[in-house]
């Protein structure tokens, strides 16, 4: 009876096994809010060069 081999492909070196993985220590935030963080400090920074211009 032959082995099950799950190693994947050799030129994937190991990403494989590090996608499959799951993390559940860390915390986890949506496509969204990374969106939405982005675009407020975006307006943030603009409005504060609007009122504190510094030049």
């Amino acid at each position: 009876m032959a082995k099950k081999n799950d190693s994947g492909f050799q030129s994937s070196a190991g990403l494989m096994r590090y996608f499959d993985t799951e993390n559940e220590k860390g915390v986890k935030i949506g496509p969204k809010t990374v969106i939405g963080i982005a675009i407020g400090l975006i307006v943030i920074v603009t409005l504060l060069n609007v009122i504190v211009p510094l030049n």
